[in-house]
């Protein structure tokens, strides 16, 4: 199974940067792995609506075919790392060859990627940047690996 992580633009501070490189690499020993920045066009004076569709564009069309595709929304079902890991694991059960997971700009997700979600996912009721939560997502899902194959990691 294969991970896609399309980020849209490029993450700001180093540090984040620095951290999400560290578990990407991390992550390499347990699944294949894309991330790639996608970048979506701006217009002086666009709505917050009018970015978002533009961005969702962007992102639904980074995505190959047959994508399963876990928003990230503050909506979403909240799960325990080890409910995140029986997530992982069911697709991997059930044959799934793409997963991937969507962060959305600063203004969050489109419609149009909301609509598509076969799953939302929120990790907190609290608002963090779309940077941070990047930075979060590569730790949850090599958590999620590590407690797959029952390492010490997640104590």
């Amino acid at each position: 199974m294969k991970l896609e992580l399309p980020f849209l633009g490029k993450t700001k501070d180093s540090f984040i940067d620095q951290g999400i490189g560290e578990y990407c690499g991390r992550l390499k020993h347990y699944c294949s792995l894309h991330v790639s920045v996608v970048k979506a066009r701006r217009k002086k004076g666009w709505t917050d609506v009018q970015q978002r569709d533009e961005e969702g564009k962007v992102l639904l069309a980074s995505l190959p075919g047959a994508t399963v595709k876990v928003v990230l929304d503050s909506a979403g079902r909240q799960m325990s790392s080890e409910g995140f890991a029986e997530l992982i694991s069911r697709f991997e059960q059930t044959g799934v060859k793409h997963v991937a997971f969507l962060i959305g700009g600063p203004t969050g997700h489109s419609a149009a990627v909301l609509d598509s979600a076969d799953h939302l996912l929120s990790f907190s009721k609290m608002t963090f940047t779309h940077d941070m939560v990047r930075l979060f997502l590569v730790e949850q899902l090599y958590r999620a690996y590590t407690i797959k194959a029952g390492e010490r990691y997640h104590k």
